[in-house]
């Protein structure tokens, strides 16, 4: 059995527990943690974790971040102008770019109820541009059911690393690994 089959039978197995309502918004977003070099594995196998979620009666709306940024960017009066000087971009990715990345997971998020989740793909096509934790941040009073990021890097004693290549942040989430069930 392959790396995304095993990951998929602890998402499966955590999935169809029955789901507290009165959680804290950290406590209702997971992370499905998987080594980086696994992203085209993961997303040709994405519908294992659907049907995994909608087996356990769950409503699942996917969000893809693959084109966030060049959407974003193309709506920028100066996009030519942050070309030429991207160093004028920072501060709008800390602001406007985190709001627009928040806000396209907030539509959907507004379609669910709280028995529904929202899938992220696409995560590691922030970095260098935002934190996920700033994204998050924006997201906490928006989760009705469960937020779940697909996210490629590593997690280590709560402790996230986008790409392992941050020095990470520590996030109240539910890990799903491949290492442990974090969630025993």
């Amino acid at each position: 059995m392959g790396r995304i089959e095993q990951l998929h039978r602890k998402f499966e197995e955590h999935i169809s527990l029955p789901w507290l309502r009165n959680l804290a918004s950290a406590e209702r977003t997971l992370f499905v943690v998987y080594p980086k070099e696994e992203e085209r594995r993961l997303r040709a196998k994405r519908d294992l974790f659907r049907q995994a979620c909608e087996k356990a009666g769950h409503g699942w709306i996917a969000v893809e971040l693959d084109a966030v940024f060049a959407e974003w960017m193309a709506g920028q009066d100066y996009a030519a102008d942050y070309f030429s000087y991207p160093e004028d971009l920072r501060q709008k990715l800390e602001t406007d770019f985190t709001r627009h990345v928040a806000e396209v997971i907030r539509r959907a998020l507004d379609k669910t109820t709280p028995s529904d989740a929202v899938a992220v793909y696409g995560v590691g096509t922030l970095f260098g541009f935002v934190h996920v934790s700033a994204v998050l941040k924006e997201l906490e009073s928006s989760i009705p059911g469960r937020l779940i990021l697909f996210f490629p890097g590593s997690y280590d004693k709560n402790v996230y690393r986008l790409l392992d290549a941050r020095d990470g942040w520590g996030y109240m989430s539910l890990p799903i690994t491949l290492n442990e069930a974090a969630y025993t």
